[in-house]
């Protein structure tokens, strides 16, 4: 007989057989796939291979002659679920039984009846499958259970079948049948074998010749079996029960051995990696450990390692495929593990892909919040730290400055004590010649010896130690009684601790005398006889520099704190402002009531779909989800909206979770769908405050040639690093990747180091690291030598340069294993990152990001920017009215579905009048007149303009084509000689005297022909200065004309700013300039306010960067 058992654990039973002998059995320990061995009637013991991998257990029976193989190998029930089986018991005093139960869905299939209408065992065997004429085989196979087994208990699981075959008969695969009429017959006796319960057997089958006598009691782990051939004799006999009866029960205890088996194995392994992973400190880990699809996975938590260990319940909160798909919120139960485990089923699904690093943990947010609070005490210890630091480092260059200025002291002392003496024979004296700190003295003078011999008044004008505490002594003059000259004294206090006395005579106090005598220049000096031990005095006076010079610090400090604060706060409130003017921009179409939508509270939507493409609509539905429709609750059932009294508006009512974060909704014409207004594939979103959990953030990689101010050519630069900063500050994850030029301006690098190398076409690539204005950024430098040209633009092979770098960036990304949600690239310079990501990398590890393409000049490589966007998921350039000005592009036309304008913004820490170094005062809004009136009166003075109070004009602008720069040339020559003190005309770059003209100028003229964009009116706005431009490009999207524009500007939440004009000739620049100078002169307190107005206006980078991240999600989206 064989015995294959497949299990992962070792064996643990013990068996005893009565017969006329007794023998010890030995284990072997071995590796068997599939627990088939032969019989092997010679061998007596157990080998041990591997205890590892697999058991063998090795049975040879003295008096029978009948070898048995017991053989466990792993096996594979990930996919297994376990049930309770209760196990039925047949009638009589027959002993139970057990054959296997077919699997659904498994090779083995029950058999049609026989022809003598009896069933069929579980298999036919075939002529091949006998040992011989007198082998007679038992086989049985567990089943797979759909449930787990509960409640199982010690005890004897695996019971002895007693069959007795007439001679024709064989025993194959759990049936014995004649040759000719293909019967089984089988009956139950006395069990054969207990197994302990630590144990776990996967596939058992039986397999030998007849024996006499088989019974089990135990086996003992691991050890010998002991066989006591005494204890029974049984033999095959013919069953007389009926056959189904008999396979219920067989089944039944089949399946029931099978489910202990399971339970102990699934024990076992949870176990060892319950143990495994808290040894490691990982507080969770799933089961099995390779996650498939339709599957059940156990997700375990060790509660005592995460910062819920002092909570009564657990939580978990999670989502598949990256949180877009069946979000899910389930409590965690106690296990049995060893340890604070806690544990839940996630149930199997079609396809999945859970990403446990991403999954929140919580009860009622705690997690989080406790989380939180440890990272933000983590950064204010660091703060403190750094705070200490530079404190010790201030403090030493305090130490350091008095020492040298103690140095400098006391090497002037010394040359001014070599002129000094006791008294100047027929000048002066002093009595008496002894003196010390603190003595009173009489300091004679012979008026007669100098200039105020004919002055009627004399006084002392004097100090100590060359003069280290200033004027210290004033004294008037007495006449003397000595009649040897014109002798006059002073009694003077000598000053503690001098050295020197030092002094001067005059014809009076120090504000009143005009006649000195100062001794040629030198003054006069006299030593301190017995004055205080010199080094002494010189430790004293380091320590008091020191101390003035910390107390010096200490008001700096407070006051650029001070500013700070302001700072911050006026950025706060601004920002605080430009979103709820963000809010109020689609007012026209929708809005909610409260406008901040607080999470836990309920809203009402407004829609104005007279303003939408579900004008004249008879009904309107509303449709609505929350968290950028991932939110657990999924889409909300649609709801029809009602009409609002006196207006065209319709409306909502919504319930906001305590969870949301984000409301997300569109509206369509019927409940069923028809016409939606989805706002052009954006959907409409407004932001939730007060939610208990908070939106994730984003991660955002740009691929740009220009950055600020590392390497500035252009604009671009300026919006890569404005923008990231912007979309930093709203707390998503911003990184740049960038070239290494040999020209590169590391000075504005910090913690700039080399990182590592990898390659790509057969080229090493240098990876180096840096911040940048606050910003990751990763520069790359091909050891090709593309970027060691000395410049950004201009070589021959430009297309080549920046293609390598578009390629070489994306293998970055793909080789370091980051997957971001953005890939955003800039005009035609990086435009190849768009097509070689579709075609190269996103089928190939880098499949979640997408792909923004920005046009900041359509002038240069339009066939570039023309691929891009075919290739890019979302695309944008610098304005909105410029976008619908180049709509009608080759380049652009076959994509306006997915074309874009957005503003660009200014970077609200360069351009600031009340920070900014270059201006006499600083100033806001509320001293905008005082700070513009000195700023005007210091640029007349620089410029050498008449200063006078009349309306000042400049135009800023460039001249890229040289003959234009001419014309300008030849402008400036006849304003210096027919305008001399009333126009200038500078022809050159220079920051300070920009900043300087900004603040001073009255208007800002900026007649463009075209401009995507412009900063220039929306820097000239923050200084409190008025814009007179043409109606083109972003010059029409910011500026408002003041008596034009009005409904304009309250559509997107502002108010009028400035003038405007259509024309592009003279005649449309003086309709403007005549209308803004006549504002000036007749109301120039409505002029004032205007100047505060826009400088009230954010034309930062907060609004735009509210737009792309809309613009981001919704290409993620897609």
């Amino acid at each position: 007989m064989e015995v294959a058992l497949q299990l992962q654990s070792p064996l643990s039973c013990r068996t005893n057989f009565s017969d006329r002998g007794h023998l010890k059995i030995k284990p072997f320990l071995g590796f068997f796939p599939h627990g088939r061995t032969t019989q092997s009637p010679q061998s007596s013991s157990w080998h041990k291979e591997h205890p590892a991998s697999g058991i063998s257990y090795q049975i040879e029976h003295p008096a029978s002659g009948i070898s048995y193989q017991i053989v466990a190998s792993a096996a594979d029930f990930s996919r297994r679920r376990q049930r309770k089986v209760s196990t039925p018991r047949s009638k009589g005093p027959a002993s139970k039984g057990f054959v296997p139960k077919t699997q659904v869905g498994t090779n083995t299939q029950k058999r049609d009846q026989g022809n003598n209408g009896q069933k069929e065992g579980l298999s036919t065997p075939t002529s091949s499958e006998y040992a011989g004429p007198n082998k007679k085989t038992l086989e049985v196979k567990g089943k797979t259970n759909e449930e787990r087994a509960g409640g199982i208990t010690r005890g004897k699981i695996v019971e002895e079948e007693r069959v007795e075959p007439k001679s024709n008969q064989v025993v194959e695969s759990g049936r014995i049948g004649r040759g000719d009429e293909n019967v089984t017959v089988l009956e139950k006796t006395k069990p054969i074998a207990k197994i302990d319960r630590g144990d776990v057997v996967d596939d058992i089958s039986l397999e030998g010749k007849p024996a006499d006598i088989v019974e089990s009691d135990a086996i003992e782990e691991n050890e010998s079996i002991e066989i006591d051939e005494d204890v029974a004799k049984n033999e095959l006999v013919k069953s007389e029960s009926p056959r189904e009866a008999e396979e219920k029960e067989i089944e039944d205890s089949s399946a029931n051995l099978k489910l202990e088996m399971e339970a102990n194995l699934r024990k076992q392994v949870l176990e060892r990696l319950a143990e495994e992973n808290f040894s490691r400190g990982n507080k969770i880990f799933v089961y099995p450990e390779v996650v498939k699809p339709d599957q059940d996975t156990e997700v375990f938590l060790n509660r005592s390692l995460s910062t819920l260990n002092n909570e009564l319940d657990v939580m978990i909160m999670g989502a598949f495929n990256d949180w877009k798909w069946k979000s899910f919120i389930i409590k965690l139960n106690k296990t049995h593990l060893n340890g604070d485990w806690w544990s839940c089923q996630l149930h199997k699904v079609e396809w999945m892909c859970l990403h446990l690093k991403n999954t929140y943990l919580r009860r009622n947010s705690r997690e989080l919040e406790k989380l939180a609070k440890e990272q933000a005490e983590r950064e204010r210890q660091a703060g403190e730290q750094r705070r200490i630091e530079e404190e010790n480092a201030a403090r030493e260059a305090d130490r350091a400055q008095a020492r040298v200025e103690i140095e400098r002291r006391r090497e002037r002392l010394q040359q001014l004590l070599k002129k000094a003496a006791m008294s100047v024979d027929n000048v002066w004296y002093i009595e008496p010649r002894e003196f010390k700190g603190e003595d009173l003295i009489r300091l004679y003078y012979n008026k007669s010896s100098g200039p105020l011999a004919h002055a009627k008044d004399l006084w002392i004008h004097g100090g100590h130690t060359n003069w280290k505490d200033g004027l210290s002594i004033v004294e008037r003059l007495l006449r003397s009684e000595r009649k040897d000259g014109d002798w006059w004294y002073a009694e003077v206090v000598v000053p503690d601790r001098a050295l020197v006395l030092d002094w001067v005579f005059a014809d009076g106090p120090p504000q009143n005398a005009s006649l000195y005598d100062n001794n040629h220049r030198q003054d006069f000096h006299a030593i301190v006889p017995k004055c205080i031990p010199e080094e002494l005095i010189w430790v004293e006076e380091e320590h008091r520099i020191f101390k003035k010079l910390q107390e010096e610090r200490r008001l700096r400090e407070e006051a650029m704190r001070a500013r700070a604060e302001r700072t911050a706060r006026m950025k706060a409130e601004m920002k605080a402002k430009t979103l709820k003017t963000f809010l109020l921009s689609q007012k026209h179409i929708v809005y909610t009531e409260p406008l901040n939508v607080q999470a836990g509270s309920t809203a009402t939507v407004f829609y104005n779909p007279a303003n939408t493409v579900l004008n004249g609509k008879p009904e309107v539905w509303f449709r609505c989800s929350f968290n950028r429709w991932t939110h657990r609750k999924g889409l909300l059932p649609p709801q029809k909206m009602l009409p609002v009294e006196n207006g065209s508006h319709v409306k909502a009512t919504v319930k906001i979770p305590l969870d949301a974060y984000m409301m997300d909704f569109v509206f369509s014409e019927k409940e069923e769908g028809g016409i939606f207004d989805n706002r052009y594939g954006m959907d409409y979103h407004i932001p939730v405050f007060g939610g208990i959990v908070k939106e994730p953030p984003m991660h955002i990689v740009h691929i740009a040639v220009e950055m600020a101010p590392i390497a500035k050519v252009g604009g671009l630069g300026d919006v890569v690093t404005s923008l990231s900063r912007a979309v930093q500050d709203l707390n998503h994850n911003v990184d740049i990747i960038f070239p290494k030029y040999d020209c590169l301006n590391l000075t504005n690098v910090r913690d700039f180091q080399y990182q590592r190398s990898y390659s790509w076409g057969g080229t090493e690539i240098k990876v180096w690291f840096g911040k940048v204005e606050g910003l990751s950024v990763y520069f790359l430098e091909p050891q090709n030598g593309l970027f060691g040209t000395g410049c950004i633009y201009g070589c021959r092979n430009d297309g080549e340069r920046f293609g390598f770098f578009c390629h070489a960036a994306l293998e970055f990304l793909l080789q370091s294993g980051v997957h971001p949600d953005i890939i955003h690239c800039h005009d035609w310079s990086s435009a190849p990152v768009a097509w070689l990501f579709k075609d190269h990398y996103m089928h190939y590890g880098l499949s979640k990001a997408r792909v923004v393409f920005t046009i900041h000049n359509l002038e240069f490589g339009v066939d570039f920017i023309g691929k891009a966007m075919a290739y890019a998921d979302k695309a944008t350039t610098v304005s909105h009215t410029y976008s619908k000005e180049v709509s009608g592009n080759p380049a652009i036309a076959p994509h306006l579905h997915k074309f874009h304008g957005i503003l660009n913004g200014i970077d609200q820490d360069i351009w600031d009048p009340y920070n900014d170094k270059f201006i006499p005062i600083s100033y806001t809004s509320d001293n905008v007149v005082e700070g513009k009136r000195a700023a005007k009166e210091a640029l007349q003075r620089k410029l050498g303009l008449k200063i006078s109070d009349l309306p000042l004009v400049v135009l800023l602008g460039s001249a890229p084509d040289p003959r234009i720069q001419n014309d300008f040339v030849n402008l400036a020559n006849q304003l210096h000689s027919s305008h001399n003190d009333r126009a200038r005309c500078c022809l050159t770059y220079d920051e300070p005297l920009s900043h300087l003209i900004y603040a001073g100028a009255d208007f800002i003229l900026v007649p463009s022909i075209f401009e995507p964009c412009g900063l220039t009116q929306l820097i000239a706005m923050r200084y409190g200065s008025i814009p007179v431009v043409r109606k083109t490009g972003g010059l029409y999207d910011t500026v408002f004309d003041v008596d034009n524009d009005k409904e304009r500007a309250q559509a997107q939440g502002l108010e009028p700013n400035g003038f405007n004009f259509d024309g592009a000739d003279a005649g449309g620049v003086d309709y403007a300039l005549n209308r803004a100078i006549s504002a000036w002169y007749n109301g120039r307190d409505w002029f004032n306010s205007l100047c505060k107005r826009v400088m009230e206006q954010d034309w930062s980078w907060n609004r735009p960067a509210l737009d792309y991240m809309e613009l981001y999600h919704a290409a993620c989206k897609k």
